[in-house]
């Protein structure tokens, strides 16, 4: 029986996560390889853990499957659940925390992007000038949040988090904005295009209000790399609400550029020594195979009730974040 895409991705999925747990059953029967993991993961938790080093990764694969699967279903980036939720209910110290966040968007991102480009519904007229901004920004947010004193980055973490779950609460897209005239800037970059529907109608778009969407891309940018947040959050309601592009190219130019702003805050994070591969790798892996499965659920779940579920963990997760950082 020949198998589709979902149940190959879902399996190579599998297989990965077999292949890693396997990997870390042996490296444990490894003396000197023991040694050297247990040393990054006392690294990582600050020596505040009696588990033994293995578990972490081992709970990571399927904590993050879990996140996988809820991050589809609730129509959001798992880049942006993993991060305060890790932080918040691990021991794991926050600069290891946002440093394997920016990998897990980055994954995503890299996995989606040629396909979006494929189909027209990631624009590099649209995404190249944005690029710019948010990859240099992100640089800048980087070396700031590594900066600053760890409760200060808490209580803007929360700040942040808390920010997000109002904005998914209240956020309204839009298929496809009316913009009747291009602006200036918009017409001189060349910031239009079109893209071809299920039933074969060409959607011809393009955008306006073109240099505050670029000056709020400065802001975006500057909060991904601090936080180690995947920024789609924030760029779709910028490019479908604000600069009137429709929804699909928006939500598929956002996927692409967090593959370009994520990979200039990641560097910085692993120059500084803040990725640890035993967060990093089963991270991603648990990530990668929820997204196949929720995909296959999407057909059955409710998600507005996910949603809404996913909101009030996030204003958990947030309020948890504020605490920490006020000590309390």
């Amino acid at each position: 029986m020949k198998l589709n895409t979902t149940w190959t991705r879902i399996l190579g999925g599998a297989g990965l996560a077999v292949l890693l747990l396997v990997t870390l059953a042996w490296a444990g029967n490894n003396t000197e390889l023991a040694a050297e993991a247990a040393k990054q993961m006392a690294e990582a938790t600050g020596s505040g853990s009696s588990l033994p080093w293995w578990a972490w990764p081992t709970i990571l694969l399927f904590f993050c499957f879990v996140l996988g699967i809820i991050a589809v279903l609730a129509g959001v980036g798992g880049g942006v659940l993993f991060v305060p939720l890790v932080s918040g209910f691990f021991p794991f110290h926050l600069d290891f925390v946002r440093g394997a966040g920016l990998l897990v968007a980055l994954a995503g991102a890299l996995a989606a992007g040629p396909g979006l480009l494929k189909r027209n519904l990631a624009s590099l007229r649209l995404a190249l000038p944005v690029a710019l901004i948010a990859s240099s920004c992100a640089i800048v947010g980087a070396f700031l949040g590594l900066a600053l004193p760890g409760n200060v980055i808490q209580i803007c973490l929360g700040g942040t988090i808390m920010g997000i779950a109002v904005l998914l609460l209240t956020s309204k897209n839009t298929a496809r904005p009316v913009v009747t005239k291009q602006d200036a800037l918009g017409l001189a970059l060349g910031i239009q295009g079109a893209y071809m529907e299920a039933n074969g109608e060409i959607v011809e778009w393009k955008t306006h209000r073109t240099i505050l969407g670029l000056l709020l891309f400065i802001v975006i940018g500057i909060m991904a790399g601090m936080f180690g947040l995947g920024a789609g959050w924030a760029n779709v309601p910028v490019l479908n609400l604000l600069m009137g592009a429709p929804l699909k190219v928006a939500v598929g130019t956002s996927k692409f550029l967090l593959s370009i702003t994520d990979t200039s805050a990641a560097w910085v994070y692993l120059n500084q020594g803040c990725v640890i591969p035993l967060m990093a790798i089963p991270s991603i892996i648990g990530l990668m195979m929820g997204s196949f499965v929720g995909v296959r659920l999407l057909a059955k779940a409710k998600p507005a009730f996910i949603r809404y579920m996913v909101i009030g963990v996030l204003l958990f997760a947030g309020g948890k974040a504020l605490a920490k950082g006020l000590g309390f």
